[in-house]
């Protein structure tokens, strides 16, 4: 299957206002992807309309969130509904400390229906750390049923590799995420990762020119096929 499991919508500041749900979903359909993730920062509330659009398209949407934690490391989770994402998206919002965002510095946070019309926006910054420390991250995410995978743990920011110069054993984390592929045999020889440790790669797009544009990978033994058989299998039921 082709996937894009690390995309940005316009919800994101850091993403670009063209990341709207129609666009997203139009650009994976002529990349020819399959499966599709959108995982804004700390929020989800755009998922809802990238569902429905998905949906017309014939493309699998997992829900996910790109947490910020309390030590400034990014955390992906999915979760098999848009509802217990939101569910899950109420409770990193309510953890994030009290600061607006200024537009002018970090850009919109733009809340689209499936007509990709703006309905909303979030005045609260929303890439900035949560009061949730990875551990405990992991382990919400876990307790509401979700996979959580490390973000991009080869990038020289926001990775809990160059935040903490390891991957915590005591932390049950379901993956990894390697942004480029490239870079998994020296994680290896380095101790940082093993071989059997359950990897991917995703585009991280921001902008609509990258999705799809970049060598994904899902290794065979990643907890999140388990999550897309079990979508496929629902979608083949309602059809």
């Amino acid at each position: 299957m082709l996937y894009d499991l690390h995309i940005h919508s316009c919800l994101s500041p850091c993403g670009d206002d063209e990341m709207t749900p129609n666009n997203i979903c139009g650009m994976a359909h002529l990349a020819g992807l399959e499966v599709i993730a959108v995982t804004d920062h700390n929020a989800a509330a755009n998922l809802p309309a990238v569902k429905k659009v998905a949906d017309a398209f014939g493309i699998m949407l997992i829900p996910g969130i790109e947490m910020c934690t309390a030590e400034d490391i990014h955390l992906l989770c999915y979760f098999e509904t848009v509802e217990r994402c939101l569910e899950f998206e109420k409770l990193v919002l309510d953890s994030l400390p009290p600061i607006k965002n200024r537009k002018e510095i970090y850009g919109n946070q733009l809340i689209r229906n499936e007509d990709d019309e703006i309905i909303g926006e979030y005045e609260p910054l929303l890439i900035i750390g949560s009061s949730y420390s990875l551990w405990e991250a992991v382990e919400l995410c876990h307790q509401m049923g979700g996979v959580a995978v490390y973000a991009h743990i080869d990038k020289n920011s926001f990775s809990a590799l160059s935040v903490l110069g390891m991957l915590p054993p005591e932390i049950n984390i379901d993956g990894v995420e390697i942004y480029d592929l490239a870079n998994r045999p020296k994680l290896i020889r380095q101790g940082l990762i093993t071989a059997e440790t359950p990897f991917m790669s995703n585009s991280d797009a921001h902008y609509l020119e990258y999705i799809g544009e970049r060598e994904e990978h899902l290794s065979k033994d990643h907890p999140l096929w388990e999550l897309v058989k079990k979508l496929h299998y629902q979608k083949l039921q309602a059809e």
